[in-house]
Parts: structure tokens; C-alpha cells; sequence
């Protein structure tokens, strides 16, 4: 056929059709790799000075960089994926994305879970609740969310935070109980 690579024009089952896809059409695999942002003193939030919402109350301004911390983590995930294709005998086609680019670290806030604005600890001068999610300024205020938690370097959280909610559920009905709430 004069070097014309010829495809197969459909049709067929089984086995053969299945070995046909992976002859004439090959397989693509891609990564993504989810990663922890490591508290830094320049990721912080906090009253707005000016702008509120239409009840009148300041609303929450963030501020936040990433650290040397999430690029290294994600050179490493970068160049972890590039091995593991190469080593079951595939070829990477893109390029490794350089350090000016962040190797490709994705956006602030595109694929993330909100978690840590409400830090939990014992020392309300760098923590907001206890470990019972109670605010340390205000003793009828609890958090069950996201935001109590001190790290989240994978996976969906939401059951860590169904399993803080209960928790604190029981603390604020005993409390109740005990009449000291």
C-alpha cells in the first residue's frame, strides 16, 4: 500500500476488535497529583476594613502564597509520573513544566478543600477553637467543619468532618446535660 498505514474501518468483536484498538489507537494515561500547603506566615485571613456584606459585616480577605514546601512538592510528583510511564515502558510527551511556571502547581482555589481557617489547639494565640471545636473567645460557638483541621495533605475530608461533627455533637449535648452550656 505504498507505506500507508491503513486503520480498520470498524466493525469486528472480541479478542480481535480489542487488539485492533490497541494496535491502530494505543492508550493514554494521565496523572494528577493532590498535595498538602504547609501553614506560612503569609496565609492568613482576615477582616476586610472596608468592604461588608449587605447585613454590614466585614467580610474575610485572604491572603496566601505558596512556599517552597508545594513546589517541591509538586516537581517531585512531576517527575515521579514521568519515571512511572517510562519504567512500564511508555513515552511522556509533555514537557516537564519549569520552576518559573511552578512545575505546573494548579491555581490558588481550583482544586481544593477549604480546611485550617478555624485551627484547632490548645493556645488561642495560634489556634481559634479547643479540641472540641469550641472557640476560644466565645464559649457558645463551635465549628464543625473543615476549618478546625491542622493539615489535609489527600483525599476528600468529608468524613473526617461528619466523624468532628458527632464528636462535638456529644460534647455540646453533655455539656447541655451538665448544665454548663
Amino acid at each position: 500500500m505504498g507505506g500507508i498505514q491503513r486503520y480498520p474501518s470498524g466493525g469486528g468483536y472480541g479478542k480481535d476488535l480489542k487488539n485492533d484498538y490497541r494496535r491502530y489507537y494505543g492508550a493514554q494515561v494521565y496523572f494528577a497529583g493532590r498535595g498538602e500547603m504547609v501553614p506560612n506566615d503569609k496565609s492568613y485571613c482576615e477582616l476586610d476594613p472596608s468592604m461588608k456584606d449587605k447585613f454590614g459585616i466585614p467580610v474575610l480577605r485572604f491572603h496566601w502564597e505558596w512556599s517552597d514546601y508545594e513546589y517541591n512538592q509538586v516537581r517531585h510528583m512531576q517527575q515521579t509520573f514521568r519515571s512511572l510511564v517510562e519504567e512500564m515502558g511508555g513515552k511522556v510527551f509533555s514537557t516537564m513544566p519549569q520552576k518559573d511556571k511552578g512545575y505546573g502547581i494548579a491555581r490558588g482555589g481550583e482544586i481544593i478543600h477549604e480546611l485550617g481557617t478555624t485551627r484547632m489547639g490548645t493556645d488561642p494565640a495560634k489556634s481559634v477553637v479547643d479540641a472540641n471545636c469550641r472557640a476560644h473567645d466565645v464559649k457558645n460557638l463551635f465549628v464543625t467543619d473543615g476549618g478546625p483541621f491542622v493539615s489535609q495533605a489527600d483525599k476528600n475530608p468529608t468524613w473526617t468532618i461528619m466523624a468532628l461533627s458527632m464528636r462535638t455533637s456529644d460534647y455540646i449535648a453533655n455539656e447541655r446535660k451538665g448544665g454548663t452550656l
